[in-house]
């Protein structure tokens, strides 16, 4: 079962884009391609394409998640200029559309966590152009997020979850100790630039529960017939931090931009 089973709706509505500096750059990598192609791994809902679509013309949306990917299908659906393609299945198991198929730019947003990174960095090596960009990126969650806020909101998650952070129902979450520039450098895209866009994101505390289920280590599911009491409890709490309704969530969100040299 998908870490994220049920999760998609909740993805859908309350998942944060990503930032605009982060669009124009990506943009700027394809400027001068006459017909450029895009391939999102790990799409989720297809955030990453919804804001990248005027600068492609093909765009291969790849999610494990059937639930997901539906949600991308409809977020998508309305793109006539843009040739769009949807695969159900896991990143690693990515195969080209067709034999002439080359992706110049590969995005992977919010998910190279969940992937085995070498093997899909190998699979990329023989699909993508010779100056493609390989583009990690993501800006953490709130459950790394540190703040007044976000610690106590976690340490009410952990009272419900146990004190591990989970990866749906059944798993605990494998954190990745390698900083991703390392896995990169050990690829053949080992021309790596790193960009940090500093964001402040406001939410409410309505929106910070619906976040919440979008996730992995707060999945409705994971409360069982304690939920409502949760959600109750969740939304005192924000309230009580918000200031006139207001959360401030200070991040970075990070862009690594790997070439081959």
């Amino acid at each position: 079962m998908s870490e994220f089973a049920g999760a998609a709706p909740y993805y859908a509505a309350y998942r944060p884009g990503i930032p605009e500096a982060a669009v124009c750059l990506l943009r700027q990598t394809v400027a001068s391609k006459q017909h450029p192609v895009l391939l999102d791994l790990g799409s989720g809902t297809g955030q990453v394409p919804a804001a990248l679509h005027a600068a492609f013309a093909e765009i291969d949306v790849v999610e494990r998640d059937p639930g997901m990917l539906a949600e991308a299908d409809k977020a998508l659906a309305g793109l006539h200029d843009t040739t769009v393609r949807l695969h159900n299945k896991p990143a690693e198991e990515f195969v080209p559309p067709h034999a002439d198929w080359a992706a110049d730019v590969v995005t992977v947003c919010r998910a190279f966590h969940w992937m085995d990174q070498p093997a899909v960095l190998s699979l990329l090596e023989g699909c993508t152009a010779k100056d493609a960009s390989v583009v990690i990126m993501g800006d953490g969650s709130l459950w790394t997020a540190r703040s007044a806020w976000t610690d106590a909101l976690r340490a009410l998650i952990q009272e419900y979850t146990g004190s591990e952070r989970r990866a749906g129902k059944d798993k605990t979450y494998a954190a990745h100790d390698r900083p991703y520039r390392e896995i990169l450098a050990e690829s053949a895209f080992a021309d790596v630039e790193e960009h940090a866009i500093p964001i402040e994101r406001p939410w409410t505390p309505q929106t910070v529960v619906g976040y919440l289920y979008s996730t992995s280590f707060a999945a409705r599911p994971l409360f069982s017939d304690r939920l409502e009491e949760f959600e109750e409890r969740a939304l005192a709490l924000l309230t009580e931090y918000a200031d006139v309704g207001v959360l401030i969530e200070h991040a970075s969100f990070d862009v690594l931009l790997a070439r081959r040299p």
